[in-house]
């Protein structure tokens, strides 16, 4: 394995800068232009731009095409800009310092300030260390300076959870492992200072190996469009093809009949070539310049809506919802699959003491439905006001001295490996590796049993305001095998005792037989604790024999200092003196979903839309917050889980397997991953992408979900208390799960649903003034010549038609907000691209080219060989081109697809067609005439023509012919097939009633299971609090801050007979391994998995 030098002396660095921007000031122009010229639509106009600069081919001037095609990508390129500044940052730190908050290098800890120890990565402690050799040095500056060693470590890689390196120094190796090294991204926390060396800076940080690159991200539109425009180009190229056949057949049959007007091209076939690029000119407005622009407007439109919602507005933490990207909102319409983050994001990672059983009488914290106080702790000084208990007959049961209570909360106060804080008297702060310990040792505090102080060898507790201090003789720690831990203390009378606690069927296994009658009641409760979601303990003790424990504490020694088979030996002296143990009761904390999480996760499963939950905690963990936020339930039977550290998933994300792998989740309702790596998600979120060609959006809070959310279609961040690098990165942000739901069912599926109906409308009118050319050049002698004249072609999608269409697609709804809500289903139309796709596309050019038929030869009959009111012939050029203007100006404004007329909507149609009409008159009288006659040619034709009662009948029969078949069709479609919106638009027709307001049921669930061992850390710091090394100061002056009340005198549970054994998951080493779920589920051929 290669491996990095590093000598503990002056030597040249690397930079600390970190990119994650996606531009640059040398890239952008470059880059950006790159990226823009992938849409097809804009190489199209760069291509027209050179032909219009060649005089024998274009009728158009040069600057017709290169000034809107300099704006549009100007505007794009000025957009981008601000979005990659906005989502995006540049950290650069060139002076290798470690500031006292936040660690922006990969470290090696030489030395920290003693009597603190622990460090802050996501938002739970994590231990770290500085060997002896180097901690020993503390803060003088003179040895650090002088210390000379080398550090030999593993190359730059993405694991996070492990580092592997030695420390020479005076012809000794010390081994240096993950505990030894402080990561990018991590906070200091129970510390002052820390002195270190950098192994690792800049993009060689495992946090920033774990980023994943910034991609140009593109909607599932945007990738459709590029589709449909080689379609339309092959489109144009056909028609202009026929034209320029038709060009060379009339010039060889009637083309000599014109010499005296027109000079001719005496080449034929040069001149079916000329008239081709011509009309290649002429009929580009199939896909004109303005349909990227007007899509960005409305893009931003609705990105300001979703900025604008108050309802997404985070109140407590002052945080509005954020669209920091103006590109992908129509994709929220079409998310099939959702990967999301669990702590910070599903729940709030704060943990409350919820219920209890405490010698088989459970103490709740509130009655549903009954109004109670919560207890008064104003006897205890010392109590955390934040904590709220509302079962008065706990506390009473303390103030009354039972044993059974004072056990089971001295066994809180006792068993634990929390550190304390008190820089003012009785100003306690409590600094846990979980939340979960500290939430225990809170509620302990509150009734009476407050932890003061710890050193190496006592733990001080007050109970019921005498203060007491208990001898640590041993911890035994807990791990993901033992699921469980234990201390033995010897009280101040010299009694000594081991308090456990841990997962119920673990502890249950070691329980002595008399523990029988209790442990069926204690299940009960446990039971019930488990329906709701809640995470349980269970507790034990066992009072020790001094002459037994002198010889284990022995035969311990031996084996921790032990060479070889060190934790197999520690974990059989565990086996061996946690047993016979007599039951206290259980806990039942509740890790805090955030509001609104399980109905969110409720309703995006009524849409359709299937939800993945990537966590790095352990499975225990994961299960109970599947079960509470109802993604498990309990009529699931076939629940099995993958973790990341087991060969199942080792070889699932191989790629001779990764397909299997996915086969098998999509199976599945629920699909839970943990113990997964940053990277590891990104992995999953691209498995789904690549194979199941789904919009994907993927949501998290933390740096470890950054990877995830840049792989993702749809990133979004969530500020929560874990920083802010997956907000920077992300596509959309706000403060609360619930938020997404309201983010995809209205505000996705309004974009998606505008922009669909945008793109129709504006296809169909753009083809229709097209297809109108086309039949024109049959009776115009195929010259080339245009059916409109030049000032409406001009205005036509600038003024006449451009507000209608942005009106419909920035203000249009089919539904409200509520009824958004209170039908999700109405969301899975997006995910089908029902609304646009090469079909409805398909069936909008033939709508167009039905248009174009009746807007040609109607106007076309109507007039023929027809005179006007004063004798004069009606049938001229410039009238015909008016009264085509006309109908289609008026069938395209009047035959707008609104679902709901706002006041916005009637002031865009019925302005822009009193703009038409003005602008008309304005354009052909006579003042301009004289001003610019080639420009303003039809002089006195809108009042000469449109003062003709035929020309407006003529006009209203066409908008008819034109809209009835659409109208017709839908009207038939909608009484034999309805579509969920036909069905839900109905409903609120016929309630007449305001939207429903969002409901906030609550979701409970009774289940038999029992969820597991509550920790959600990966390994205690039993060794730290033992070593001695890095403790703070003993606890301060005693303090009366309770009532006493007298001592308790020993806990002595009785009535307790025969033995129980409940039915749990087999976790006794000797018995036969049983096939993993993965292996029963589905049978793999496949001989390597």
């Amino acid at each position: 394995m290669k491996h990095y030098i590093f000598h503990l002396y002056p030597f040249s660095l690397k930079t600390n800068s970190i990119k994650t921007s996606k531009y640059n000031p040398f890239t952008f122009l470059p880059l950006n232009l790159f990226e823009q010229f992938q849409r097809i639509a804009n190489a199209y106009f760069l291509f027209l731009l050179i032909l219009q600069v060649i005089p024998a081919i274009s009728s158009l001037s040069w600057f017709t095409t290169v000034v809107p095609l300099v704006l549009v990508l100007s505007v794009t390129a000025a957009k981008d800009a601000i979005d990659d500044i906005v989502s995006t940052h540049v950290t650069v730190y060139n002076k290798l310092k470690i500031y006292l908050f936040f660690v922006h290098i990969s470290f090696f800890l030489f030395s920290l300030l003693r009597g603190n120890s622990k460090i802050l990565l996501e938002t739970n402690l994590k231990v770290k260390q500085a060997l002896t050799v180097t901690g020993d040095m503390g803060d003088n500056l003179e040895a650090l300076a002088a210390f000379n060693g080398e550090v030999c470590c593993e190359p730059p890689n993405n694991r996070l959870d492990r580092f592997t390196g030695t420390l020479t120094f005076d012809s000794q190796k010390y081994s240096l492992d993950n505990e030894r090294v402080l990561l990018r991204g991590c906070t200091l926390r129970n510390t002052d200072w820390c002195f270190g060396l950098v192994l690792f800076a800049g993009p060689e940080t495992k946090l920033m190996q774990n980023c994943g690159k910034s991609t140009f991200k593109r909607t599932s539109i945007d990738r459709l469009m590029n589709v449909l425009v080689l379609f339309i180009f092959g489109l144009l190229a056909l028609m202009c093809i026929i034209l320029a056949v038709g060009n060379g057949i009339w010039e060889n049959h009637a083309g000599s009949k014109f010499n005296a007007f027109l000079p001719r091209e005496e080449n034929t076939v040069f001149s079916a070539f000329l008239t081709f690029w011509s009309y290649i000119i002429i009929l580009n407005t199939v896909v004109p310049i303005s349909l990227y622009v007007s899509m960005e407007v409305i893009r931003l439109g609705n990105s300001y809506y979703i900025n604008w919602d108050r309802t997404m507005y985070h109140a407590r933490t002052d945080t509005p919802a954020e669209a920091r990207t103006t590109t992908l909102n129509e994709e929220l319409g079409q998310i099939k699959y959702i990967f999301s983050d669990k702590t910070g994001t599903l729940t709030q990672n704060i943990m409350t003491f919820n219920k209890c059983s405490i010698n088989g009488k459970s103490y709740a914290i509130k009655q549903p439905d009954i109004e109670m106080t919560p207890v008064d702790f104003s006897f205890n000084r010392l109590a955390d006001p934040k904590f709220l208990f509302y079962d008065h007959s706990l506390v009473q049961g303390v103030k009354l001295e039972l044993p059974d209570v004072h056990a089971f909360f001295r066994l809180l106060a006792l068993c634990h490996t929390v550190m304390a804080e008190e820089k003012r008297e009785g100003d306690l702060v409590y600094q846990a590796q979980s939340p979960d310990e500290g939430a225990l040792v809170t509620a302990a505090r509150n009734f009476g049993f407050v932890f003061r102080s710890r050193s190496p060898e006592t733990v001080t507790i007050e109970e019921m305001g005498i203060q007491r201090s208990y001898e640590m003789l041993a911890i035994l720690d807990f791990n993901n095998v033992r699921k469980r831990m234990s201390v033995i203390v010897r009280n101040p009378e010299g009694k000594l005792s081991l308090y456990c606690k841990g997962a119920d069927t673990i502890i249950y296994e070691r329980l002595h037989p008399s523990c029988s009658e209790v442990m069926k009641v204690t299940t009960e409760h446990l039971n019930e604790f488990a329906g709701e979601g809640l995470r349980t303990l269970v507790l034990a003790y066992k009072d020790l024999d001094e002459e037994y424990f002198s010889e284990w504490k022995q035969r311990h020694h031996e084996s921790s200092v032990a060479l070889e088979d060190r934790e197999e030996k520690l974990e059989k002296l565990y086996e061996e003196i946690e047993k016979d143990m007599m039951l206290i009761g259980a806990t039942a904390i509740e890790d805090k979903l955030q509001d609104g999480v399980a109905q969110t996760i409720e309703q995006l499963a009524k849409a359709e839309i299937k939800i993945w939950v990537l966590t790095g905690d352990k499975q225990e963990t994961a299960e109970n917050i599947g079960y509470s936020c109802n993604l498990l339930r309990e009529e699931m039977n076939d629940v099995f889980i993958v973790a990341a550290n087991s060969p199942e998933e080792a070889f699932a994300l191989e790629s001779n397997m990764e397909l299997e792998f996915l086969r098998t989740a999509c199976m599945c309702k629920t699909v839970i991953c943990c113990r997964v790596t940053p990277l590891q998600k990104a992995q999953v979120v691209e498995l789904v992408k690549k194979y199941k060609k789904a919009v994907t959006l993927a949501i998290g809070d933390g740096a470890n979900d950054v990877s995830m959310i840049k792989a993702a279609h749809i990133g979004v961040g969530i500020s929560g208390q874990e920083g802010m690098q997956a907000v920077l990165s992300s596509d959309f942000s706000f403060a609360q799960f619930r938020f997404l739901q309201r983010l995809l069912l209205v505000h996705g599926r309004w974009s998606y649903l505008r922009m669909c109906k945008f793109l129709r409308y504006f296809f169909y009118k753009n083809f229709t003034f097209t297809f109108v050319h086309f039949w024109y050049a049959f009776f115009c002698g195929f010259s080339a010549q245009t059916v409109y004249d030049e000032g409406f072609i001009t205005l036509y999608n600038l003024v006449y038609t451009a507000l209608p269409v942005l009106g419909m697609s920035l203000f249009d709804q089919d539904v409200n907000a509520g009824w958004s809500l209170e039908y999700p289903q109405l969301y899975v139309p997006g995910q089908l691209s029902q609304y646009f796709s090469k079909r409805a596309f398909m069936m909008c050019a033939l709508h167009s080219w039905y248009s174009s038929l009746v807007l040609f030869f109607v106007p076309y009959a109507a007039i023929y060989d027809t005179a006007r009111d004063d004798g004069k012939d009606g049938a001229d050029y410039q009238s015909f081109a008016l009264i085509t203007q006309t109908c289609l100006t008026v069938t395209v404004c009047l035959g707008l697809d609104l679902s709901s007329w706002t006041v916005v909507n009637h002031l865009f149609v019925w302005g822009s067609l009193g703009m038409f009409f003005i602008l008309t008159f304005t354009m052909y009288t006579d003042g301009l005439f004289r001003l610019r006659p080639s420009s303003f040619a039809f002089i006195g034709t809108a009042r000469n023509c449109l003062n003709q009662p035929n020309v407006w009948l003529t006009v209203a029969l066409t908008a008819i012919l034109c809209v009835l078949p659409v109208v017709a069709y839908r009207f038939f479609y909608s009484q034999i097939s309805p579509t969920i919106n036909d069905k839900v638009r109905y409903k609120v027709c016929q309630t007449k009633e305001p939207a429903p307001r969002p409901r906030r049921t609550r979701l409970t669930r009774r289940s038999t299971r029992r969820s597991g061992y509550a920790f959600s850390h990966a390994h205690g710091y039993g060794d730290l609090v033992t070593s001695g090394r890095f403790l703070r100061r003993h606890a301060l002056t005693p303090s009366t801050g309770l009532i006493p009340t007298g001592r308790s005198p020993g806990f002595k549970p009785t009535g307790r007979s025969a033995g129980y054994s409940p039915v749990g998951r087999e976790q006794n080493p000797k018995q036969k391994v049983e096939p993993t779920s993965l292996q029963m589920f589905r049978a793999v051929k496949d001989c390597s998995f």
